[in-house]
């Protein structure tokens, strides 16, 4: 699977995605991503790629031609299915759902806006969908284009030791993961569940799958009536 993010930072972006298991990744070809930047694309000079909004208003809004141009450009070397996003603030909310539905793409665009944002006529021409990792606002998309990446990416087969690895975890199922311990068995006083050190399997899992659903109508009882409906 391949990741191209689109960006006025590439050098931000680069050694979170050579690092840990999405370096490793790289590494090995399971995936690969790539960082453009934004500004090698204006036919400006001074390299600028933003202007003061038409109607008035604070800040800088980001300019059609160098971004146009980039995504076209990206698009026209790449092959198989394609997926154009812009991280917005103003899209529907990122989930493990459609961390799964992106993982369908060959290639995954990631536009990482800045200042006030994107001229809209951008996101006429060339964005497929906005994605927005939470209800805050942040200084710009590299951010949460690296969420997506990283969500998505651990998905890719032998990106993971095993798809267990993600298949039982938090949100996957809908539910929050039961609680996790490793040696020592007391630490401070607080000692290991006895059913987790009793070699009952069928116990221990039963134990998983009760304490998940309990954890979850604690942590976060808006995830259980999803789960429920």
């Amino acid at each position: 699977m391949n990741f191209e993010v689109l960006t006025l930072f590439p050098d931000s972006l680069r050694p979170v995605f050579a690092s840990s298991i999405i370096g490793r990744a790289c590494e090995k070809n399971l995936i690969s991503v790539n960082c453009t930047d934004i500004r090698d694309y204006t036919l400006d000079k001074h390299r600028r790629v933003d202007d003061a909004p038409y109607g008035g208003g604070y800040g800088m809004v980001m300019m059609c031609q160098p971004v146009v141009d980039c995504i076209r450009a990206v698009k026209k070397r790449l092959s198989g299915s394609t997926r154009v996003i812009y991280m917005s603030p103003q899209g529907a909310l990122f989930d493990q759902s459609k961390a799964r539905e992106l993982l369908a793409y060959d290639n995954l665009v990631l536009l990482c806006g800045h200042y006030e944002g994107i001229d809209e006529r951008i996101i006429e021409l060339e964005i497929d969908e906005e994605i927005s990792v939470g209800n805050y606002v942040l200084t710009g998309g590299e951010l949460p284009a690296a969420i997506v990446v990283d969500c998505v990416s651990r998905m890719v087969e032998g990106v993971l030791p095993s798809p267990e690895c993600f298949e039982l975890e938090s949100l996957q199922n809908g539910y929050l993961e039961h609680a996790q311990y490793t040696r020592p068995r007391v630490f401070e006083g607080l000692e290991v569940p006895e059913v987790l050190v009793n070699g009952n399997h069928a116990l221990q899992e039963k134990w998983k799958s009760e304490q998940s659903r309990e954890r979850t109508g604690a942590k976060r009882p808006d995830l259980l009536k999803k789960a429920k409906d």
